[in-house]
């Protein structure tokens, strides 16, 4: 353990670890994916997924050895006993810092399926790591503002048609589709300027999911509803690497998926959008009132 360090020491040494790590588990990444490329069979591509799957979940784990090197985490967590590799997953959760994606592929490597995030379009251009997110078949989302979209009418519906795309090669094999709901990291700045209703959330976007849903709903077994707590206060990525986060909180709540919402047309039936966006104001509702139990049951 290096706990004896100074933090600023641990971090650099974590990210050299981080670096060498993620350079190490690239090239058979991209091997990989030329070799799909390559050989676009059906037969050929599962197998070679399920190689640069194990491939990414090994990369996970060495990011979880230097994670307790640094500093072994105090995890409070509960619910995910009920997760397995064999069903596919939609899985959702608060987002406040670049650490909750670490948090949730240290808590489901190899417990549930591979996590795939819907990203925004401009990380791509992250390096290594973004092509590494491509090669695992990471879906793309380029975002439009309202302004542009009234320029551009024909750009409407372009996020439908990446999910409709991504779902159907999702379909292969078990999978856990992951989509951050507020669709950015939580800031106080961005919760005043929304006005959201929620004490710790931002407003969800109903839309990325109920395309999901739409696209495979069939072959999601449930709903994994993650809620994020961190006692010490929101951290930064920095915090992570040099072992300042001493405790963190997890809550996993597996749910059914009402059937109404299953197979629908979110973009061309008002009146299923409307209720499909009641039932995830219904959850975030629940997930604020969580959160507020949280900070009262384990304050900073």
């Amino acid at each position: 353990m290096l706990r004896f360090l100074p933090a600023p020491l641990r971090g650099v040494i974590a990210t050299l670890m981080l670096i060498s790590n993620t350079l190490l588990f690239c090239w058979p990444l991209f091997f990989g994916a030329l070799i799909k490329a390559a050989l676009p069979f059906t037969g050929a591509r599962k197998v070679i997924n399920h190689v640069m799957h194990r491939c990414a979940e090994s990369w996970i784990s060495v990011n979880k050895f230097w994670m307790d090197l640094v500093q072994p985490i105090q995890w409070d967590v509960q619910g995910l006993e009920s997760v397995d590799m064999r069903h596919s997953y939609l899985i959702t959760s608060n987002h406040q810092s670049w650490v909750d994606i670490l948090v949730l592929q240290y808590q489901l490597n190899r417990k549930a399926p591979f996590l795939k995030f819907f990203l925004k379009q401009e990380l791509i251009w992250v390096p290594v790591i973004g092509l590494c997110w491509w090669a695992l078949e990471f879906p793309f989302m380029q975002r439009f503002s309202k302004e542009y979209l009234a320029k551009h009418p024909e750009k409407r519906g372009q996020d439908m048609l990446t999910t409709r795309k991504a779902c159907e090669r999702f379909k292969a094999n078990p999978v856990s589709v992951f989509n951050f709901l507020e669709g950015t990291r939580f800031t106080e700045a961005k919760h005043e300027q929304q006005d959201s209703p929620f004490r710790y959330l931002l407003k969800p976007k109903a839309g990325g999911i109920a395309f999901v849903l739409d696209a495979m709903g069939d072959q999601l077994s449930a709903l994994l509803n993650v809620t994020i707590h961190y006692p010490g206060g929101k951290p930064s990525f920095w915090d992570l690497l040099s072992g300042r986060i001493k405790k963190i909180v997890v809550r996993f709540d597996k749910m059914e998926i009402p059937a109404q919402f299953i197979g629908q047309s979110y973009d061309q039936s008002d009146e299923y959008r409307l209720a499909f966006q009641q039932w995830v104001n219904q959850l975030w509702e629940d997930k604020d009132a969580q959160l507020v139990r949280l900070h009262a049951e384990y304050p900073a």
